[in-house]
């Protein structure tokens, strides 16, 4: 592709400069680094112009994952989902005969106390499962609508993973409640989050076929 540059990028590029003199200025630490993001693509435009913009969008819009959310909308969303996990891990454990009682996010157990803590509420490991999700469908599906289905259904799995990992963790802490912290509890995340990842893949694959069969 021959480069075409495009000077509107120079003044996107001073955008973002000006933007994260703000940012910094404000002492507003998301506004400062996404500053970035507008000056690569300011960057990107000014040498390459609009056709490398458009060629490179996946990637551009893919560096958006390598900024936190703003503290105050990340603690927004945290919230409901460790009052989801800690109310399904209750649920299931005391459907197995195992006494619990939840105050809010925290599960009283008979040897010890569970706290769902904002690190457990299943939001670090959706927006990994929602970047792997992403890449996964660009390189191994070419249709917008199943990327963006595959996308959507990364939410719901992400979230019922976390709780039951949580519902897990209170079963073995009834057992052993060194399980429930410590690099095995580590571990445990690691495990569901890569069987979140391989239930993606493979309802990529089943839906696929199916509607390939369908066409045919």
């Amino acid at each position: 592709m021959a480069a075409s540059p495009h000077y509107g990028g120079l003044a996107l590029a001073a955008w973002g400069a000006i933007q994260m003199i703000v940012g910094n200025l404000a002492a507003q630490v998301f506004i400062a680094r996404t500053a970035f993001v507008v000056s690569l693509i300011g960057t990107v435009l000014f040498l390459g112009g609009t056709r490398m913009v458009q060629s490179l969008a996946f990637p551009l819009c893919l560096t958006v994952f390598l900024f936190p959310l703003p503290a105050m909308l990340y603690a927004q969303m945290t919230l409901p989902l460790q009052v989801f996990a800690s109310g399904v891990a209750e649920t299931i454990l005391n459907c197995a005969g195992i006494p619990v009682l939840r105050d809010g996010n925290i599960l009283e157990l008979a040897h010890q106390r569970l706290s769902v803590v904002e690190a457990c509420s299943g939001m670090r490991s959706l927006l990994s499962l929602l970047f792997l999700s992403l890449v996964y469908g660009y390189f191994f599906d070419s249709r917008s609508w199943m990327r963006g289905l595959l996308a959507a259904l990364t939410i719901p799995i992400a979230i019922v993973a976390n709780a039951a990992r949580v519902t897990l963790a209170g079963l073995l802490s009834d057992f052993r409640p060194d399980l429930a912290r410590g690099a095995f509890h580590v571990l445990e995340g690691w495990l569901f989050c890569a069987a979140a990842l391989a239930l993606i893949v493979a309802l990529h694959r089943w839906l696929a076929r199916r509607i390939d069969g369908y066409v045919r």
